[in-house]
């Protein structure tokens, strides 16, 4: 199966199970229900559910169960940008190419509507069907990337405080290896632990998880430059516009390229050890650095 038509099959697999664990819009209260889903089933590639489970099997062989630990991932992420968008923080009238939570919702439900996506995430770990132990790392893994010392929220104040600053390489990279490289690279330490992994292959699939994590951030980076609000599915150029501290604004457009490719080599090579079994994980690398959108 070519990696077109793989993503799509997990794609769904990730959908049913989050329309699975999501209350329906009919469920009382049914606005923050229709909030919800409104952002969770908004066109996402689902690229942090699907690493969770490729790193499940590339340890197991398989990730029966997998996908609902994944999803915990999937909610968290999408919590986090219904917040963004919000006029406080980034406030961005589009995502994905359609109205943000919040000018479809207003600000207070899309605040509670996050709130809403990050406490679920953490009861579906809760009622995991794993080991307990598995279970309590599974929550501790989430919780430390999703927070305040090296997690996506800490990212996020050294981001917003760093607005109008002059281009710093070390903030940069401080910045960006918690505001997205430390859910990204909680995907594949999840599938991990969820998989039983040893301690090298946990270690390994953590180095991979820190470079495509990078990769990930100095793309996302390139095309707020290179390419159109239409084919982002979302506002274009709003990085520069802000102020903000990123790769091009640090090193320039082919420096970052050239960065963005050797995150893709070093992500290719601490794949090493675990063979054909890691098909998957390599080919995500290469889609993460050349992907358009």
């Amino acid at each position: 199966m070519n990696l077109r038509d793989y993503l799509a099959v997990q794609q769904r697999l990730v959908d049913a199970e989050l329309d699975r664990l999501t209350p329906p819009e009919t469920t009382h209260p049914a606005t923050i229900h229709r909030a919800m889903r409104y952002s969770l089933f908004a066109g996402g590639k689902r690229i942090r559910p699907v690493l969770c489970l490729e790193a499940a099997r590339t340890v197991a062989g398989e990730a029966e169960g997998a996908v609902t630990a994944a999803c915990a991932l999937e909610l968290i992420h999408t919590y986090s940008l219904i917040h963004d968008d919000l006029p406080a923080l980034d406030n961005d009238d589009y995502r994905r190419g359609k109205l943000t939570n919040h000018k479809v919702f207003g600000d207070a439900m899309a605040i509670l509507a996050g709130d809403a996506l990050l406490t679920l995430a953490f009861q579906v770990l809760a009622e995991l069907a794993a080991p307990a132990e598995r279970k309590a790392r599974l929550v501790a893994e989430l919780a430390t990337a999703s927070g305040t010392v090296g997690g996506m929220i800490g990212g996020q104040v050294a981001d917003l405080e760093g607005e109008g600053k002059p281009p710093d390489a070390a903030l940069l990279e401080s910045i960006h290896r918690a505001k997205t490289g430390a859910l990204l690279r909680a995907s594949l330490r999840m599938g991990a632990i969820f998989a039983g992994a040893t301690e090298a292959e946990y270690a390994a699939l953590s180095r991979y998880g820190e470079h495509v994590g990078l990769a990930f951030q100095i793309v996302d980076d390139i095309l707020d430059v290179e390419e159109s609000s239409e084919a982002l599915g979302k506002t274009a150029g709003k990085d520069a516009a802000q102020h903000k501290i990123t790769f091009p604004a640090v090193y320039g457009l082919p420096a970052s390229k050239t960065m963005a490719e050797a995150e893709c080599v070093s992500a290719h090579a601490v794949l090493a050890p675990f063979g054909a079994r890691a098909t998957r994980l390599h080919e995500l690398a290469d889609l993460i650095v050349r992907r358009k959108s």
